[in-house]
């Protein structure tokens, strides 16, 4: 078999898989549409332990209701239980789905609506189409045409991320800074240890901070960067700049947020260079060709 022939397969295969999921998730039959997505309300926030593992979240209690029965249920994230809680207070929204008719089956999430269509496969499918065209293509007429394949789609993406992130950043930047700040202070340093493939250890410290926003929710998060020597800052008191509808949004060094704003724009404009210079390169040397 020839490589039209594989690529024939390849499309075969991978377009009946896109077609089926996209023809699934137009019924409403995938397993993702099939959930119940609703939300729950954090009703208590554990005091974490120093020294404990930061694996499953900040342990809360939450409550939700069951919309096709009306029954309340009261929950805990101890285990297995979807995404982890990074911050907490009472009275925190979070988003719960589980399998219908199987409340007690409950994962948790930042995002309801992520996921909700079931397209992660057929989406999947259609990308390695692509892939597989643009490969065959790249044989017959030349290493060019996998530049522009290449550079085409990633020179658009970046263009339409660019402009989106820098709003973004700027948001949060703007939410962070529209109130004074408060003071907190490092309640617990989270400790894991893990083994990579080569057989070392690896030692990871999460620091845990509280504080209380100026409209009184007491907050309990991780805050896995913006503090110095992480390891020994145990107890120390710490200034957090929060945004004020969404205490989750926070950070104990304005200034990294500064920087790094800098450095995912400068990353962003050097990867659309890189896509425009494909492009260019390769439409360049097929027109030469």
């Amino acid at each position: 078999m020839g490589w039209h022939g594989y690529l024939a397969l390849w499309c075969g295969v991978f377009g009946a898989i896109a077609l089926v999921g996209y023809g699934r998730s137009l019924a409403g039959v995938t397993r993702a549409q099939r959930k119940v997505r609703v939300m729950g309300r954090i009703e208590q926030v554990r005091e974490p332990r120093h020294g404990a593992s930061q694996v499953g979240g900040i342990s809360v209690v939450v409550s939700f209701q069951d919309p096709s029965t009306g029954e309340e249920f009261t929950v805990t994230n101890d285990g297995e239980r979807g995404e982890p809680i990074a911050a907490a207070w009472t009275g925190r929204e979070v988003g719960v789905h589980y399998p219908r008719g199987r409340p007690h089956a409950f994962r948790f999430t930042d995002d309801l609506g992520e996921g909700r269509y079931g397209l992660g496969l057929p989406n999947c499918s259609v990308f390695l189409i692509y892939a597989g065209l643009v490969t065959v293509v790249a044989i017959d007429r030349g290493w060019q045409w996998a530049l522009l394949g290449f550079g085409v789609p990633w020179s658009v993406t970046v263009a339409c991320f660019l402009p989106q992130g820098a709003r973004r950043a700027g948001r949060r930047i703007a939410m962070l800074t529209s109130r004074a700040a408060v003071q907190g202070q490092v309640v617990a340093v989270l400790k894991d240890v893990s083994v990579d493939e080569d057989g070392d250890t690896l030692t990871s410290h999460t620091p845990i901070v509280a504080f209380t926003t100026h409209e009184g929710a007491a907050v309990t998060a991780y805050c896995p960067s913006g503090l110095p020597d992480p390891v020994g800052s145990y107890g120390r008191d710490v200034t957090i700049h929060y945004a004020p509808d969404d205490p989750a949004v926070f950070t104990a060094d304005l200034a990294a947020e500064h920087r790094t704003r800098r450095i995912d724009f400068a990353f962003s404009a050097v990867a659309l260079a890189v896509g425009v210079a494909a492009v260019a390169v390769g439409a360049a040397e097929a027109l030469a060709g």
